[in-house]
């Protein structure tokens, strides 16, 4: 058993089929399947099942895999860490998060940082969710993930930074667009763009409206709030958004932004394996950015 096969083993899990892995890898299908068969010879168990539509781990893969992540990704933090103390403050700080939210939420703290450590470098990697940010976690291949938060999980620390209130957005010509604010029960049967049902500020939206009787129809679905926001004011439709402060004033003068104050703010932040482990480069950027959120009770 190698390191080899164990990486290979979870990439394979992770891309849910032997081919992909050999994509995401840069090897040959044949290649990927003889580290994996070769596991499975020594531990005397199969740990992959394969299907017609690719690989899902078994009971002892789902072990094996879970163990595996956890451990490579220490051994890569650890390595990250020996190179940054070798380079001083010419390290880097690698980040997950989604498409705008840099934008929104670290312009500033990137310009902060920038200035306190020209020598290190920022790299960012866009997931189209949280799931996505929570498995470059665990893989090891970033330092901090921001995102919607989410229920817990023993692998994953989670970090409150800034809460947010809901919104409807609509288009200033919308007869909306007068409102002082609105009800959950406005929303009734309204026609809303939303984000893909899987992402994790779209499930609690869609939870916290169930909660208060109200099922509305999420006729469009876009892959970020910028989007939604676009498509909203040039009026093609109404879309419940955090109120970020990048959409009001002269910016957006099409847009009203009309307040949903019944409904549990969007609550955003930092996700880390462990927060004691972070480099004093993440450490300083995670700060700068809960410094420019004009966070309360942020960080430990």
């Amino acid at each position: 058993m190698t390191l080899d096969d164990l990486r290979v083993f979870t990439a394979a899990c992770r891309a849910g089929s032997l081919s992909a892995a050999a994509r995401d890898l840069s090897c040959t299908q044949s290649a990927v399947s003889q580290h994996v068969k070769r596991l499975e010879r020594e531990l005397g168990l199969s740990l992959l099942e394969r299907h017609t539509r690719g690989v899902v781990p078994t009971p002892a893969g789902r072990m094996l895999n879970a163990a595996v992540t956890e451990g490579l990704g220490c051994i890569d933090h650890a390595l990250r860490r020996i190179e940054e103390v070798a380079r001083a403050e010419g390290g880097s700080v690698r980040v997950t998060t989604g498409a705008t939210t840099v934008r929104h939420f670290m312009a500033a703290a990137v310009v902060d940082f920038r200035r306190r450590f020209p020598r290190a470098s920022l790299e960012f990697q866009t997931e189209t969710s949280s799931r996505g940010c929570f498995d470059a976690l665990a893989a090891g291949g970033v330092d901090l993930a921001w995102i919607t938060l989410r229920p817990a999980t023993h692998a994953i620390e989670q970090h409150p930074v800034v809460e947010i209130p809901w919104s409807l957005a609509v288009s200033a010509t919308d007869p909306l667009a007068a409102k002082a604010s609105l009800e959950p029960a406005d929303l009734q049967d309204a026609r809303l763009i939303g984000l893909p049902q899987n992402s994790t500020s779209r499930l609690q939206l869609s939870a916290w409206l169930a909660e208060s009787g109200v099922r509305p129809v999420f006729d469009t679905s876009v892959t970020d709030w910028d989007t939604a926001i676009l498509l909203a004011e040039l009026g093609l439709g109404h879309a419940v958004v955090p109120a970020l402060p990048a959409w009001s004033g002269p910016g957006h003068p099409d847009l009203r932004l009309i307040p949903i104050p019944a409904l549990p703010a969007l609550t955003a932040g930092w996700a880390v394996r462990h927060w004691d482990d972070l480099s004093p480069l993440a450490l300083a950027f995670a700060e700068l950015v809960a410094h420019r959120c004009g966070a309360q009770t942020v960080l430990p």
